[in-house]
C-alpha cells in the first residue's frame, strides 16, 4: 500500500516546516479583511503560523505576515489576531 502524503507548510514566524493540520491559517479575503481561519477553508490569500503567540509576534515584527498577505496590517487587526490566537492556544 502507498503511504498517504501529509501536506506541510512553513510558518511565517519561526520559518519551520510543520504539518498543515498542526498550524493556523491567517487569511485576507477579497474585501481586504484579515482574520484567523482555524478550519483552513476560507477563501482568500493565506499565511500559516504555528499555534503559539510567539510565532505571531515574530511574524509581525519581521513583517513576514505583511509580505505573505501582500498588504499592510493595521494595529487594530493585530490586536484582534492576538486575542483570537490566545483563545486558540487555550483549547
Amino acid at each position: 500500500m502507498k503511504t498517504k502524503k501529509i501536506p506541510s507548510r512553513i510558518c511565517v514566524g519561526c520559518r519551520n516546516a510543520k504539518e498543515k493540520r498542526s498550524m493556523i491559517r491567517i487569511v485576507k479575503n477579497a474585501e481586504n479583511e484579515i482574520s484567523l481561519d482555524v478550519t483552513g477553508k476560507k477563501n482568500g490569500r493565506g499565511a500559516y503560523i504555528c499555534r503559539n503567540i510567539e510565532c505571531l509576534h515574530s511574524a509581525i515584527k519581521s513583517k513576514g505576515l505583511e509580505r505573505s498577505l501582500k498588504t499592510a496590517i493595521p494595529e487594530e487587526v493585530i490586536q484582534t489576531l492576538e486575542e483570537e490566537m490566545k483563545a486558540v492556544e487555550t483549547r
